[in-house]
């Protein structure tokens, strides 16, 4: 991860926060965004008081301008982009209690724009400036794949993240693939579950040392993560 360049979207908190942190502590330099300035800022101001390398771009995965320019400011800032990390999301409801059929269409428009179009962004506007060898890496989980009670739209816009990562794949030189955790104790997931700081270190793994043929197009878990770094 040395010198690398590595852009995480949704780094405020959670998984993106978590990441953006073990990037720079790995000694790459971490351009992050989110959509809350001042949130996005401390967690900037506290990498940066550890001596880790960080750029931070107030930036909405919703527009692709906010996009595009926070891709120009990381190659402007650290050549090409070695590295993304798709992590910005929302979900609308407590976890597990939006049902598809009692679900708002504002809820389900954001989450698609959000959770499924944002991915879209944020690999559309990095291909240009994506190095040889870069890779993409999108957090998933089951909920995509499998039909659970409860998850709505949530679910329906993870989906359409997984396709694009299939899509992406097939049309990038770029290594893209997606990682599922399992369930991570963040405000989208709810309390329980895995630590966000762990599983940066899935995604690290992913970024770094996962063979490309395996992750490419596909879902690794937090089993092929844990066979692969035994």
């Amino acid at each position: 991860m040395d010198d690398a360049t590595v852009v995480v979207t949704g780094a405020s908190r959670g998984i993106g926060e978590q990441v953006a942190r073990a990037v720079a502590d790995a000694g790459g330099h971490a351009v992050v965004c989110a959509r809350d300035a001042d949130a996005l800022d401390a967690v900037a101001d506290d990498i940066d008081e550890g001596s880790g390398a960080v750029t931070a771009v107030r930036a909405d995965v919703r527009d692709e301008l906010d996009v595009e320019h926070l891709m120009q400011r990381a190659t402007t800032v650290g050549g090409a982009i070695d590295g993304v990390v798709a992590s910005a999301g929302v979900y609308h409801g407590p976890a597990g209690e939006t049902p598809l059929h009692e679900e708002s269409y504002a809820a389900f428009d954001d989450h698609l724009r959000t959770n499924g179009r944002g991915v879209f962004a944020a690999v559309r506007e990095a291909a240009p400036h994506l190095a040889e060898g870069a890779r993409v890496v999108v957090p998933t989980g089951a909920v995509a794949r499998k039909g659970m009670p409860g998850y709505g739209s949530y679910a329906v816009s993870k989906a359409a993240a997984e396709a694009l990562v299939r899509g992406f794949a097939a049309d990038l030189d770029a290594t893209v693939g997606a990682v599922d955790p399992g369930k991570v104790d963040t405000d989208l997931s709810g309390d329980g579950g895995r630590n966000p700081g762990d599983v940066a270190g899935m995604v690290l793994w992913a970024l770094e040392d996962a063979s490309a043929e395996t992750l490419d197009g596909t879902v690794l878990d937090w089993g092929d993560y844990r066979k692969a770094t035994r």
